[in-house]
């Protein structure tokens, strides 16, 4: 008995190309080249998720910073009071609360420094 298989072939060379969509030069329609060329793009990918992880976290230790300046307390001292109190709020949370809610800010601060 003879088996095609045509279609899961199709199928899978079709996942491929519409993952390439939008590559340069024969890499967009030629599988062989769309693959290397998604397997390469994916693992870049993944490099740049982590570089713009670490980008995200360094803006908003530097937003919290510069929140914390009017109250003279450092950056590194207001997150240890933070974790002995058992305040609960990541970075990104507070150096919102820092842009966007000075209030807000104030009251965490005030109730760290207690």
């Amino acid at each position: 008995m003879r088996i095609k298989r045509g279609v899961l072939q199709k199928k899978r060379h079709k996942k491929i190309l519409k993952m390439a969509k939008g590559f340069r030069g024969r890499r967009k329609n030629v599988f062989r080249l769309a693959k290397q060329a998604v397997i390469r793009a994916g693992s870049n990918r993944y490099i740049g998720l982590k570089l713009k992880k670490r980008d995200k976290r360094r803006l908003w230790i530097t937003k919290i910073n510069a929140g914390l300046g009017q109250f003279a307390i450092k950056y590194s001292r207001f997150i240890n009071l933070l974790k002995k109190k058992k305040i609960e709020l990541d970075r990104k949370i507070l150096a919102d609360l820092a842009e966007n809610e000075p209030d807000v800010f104030k009251a965490v601060v005030d109730r760290v420094k207690e």
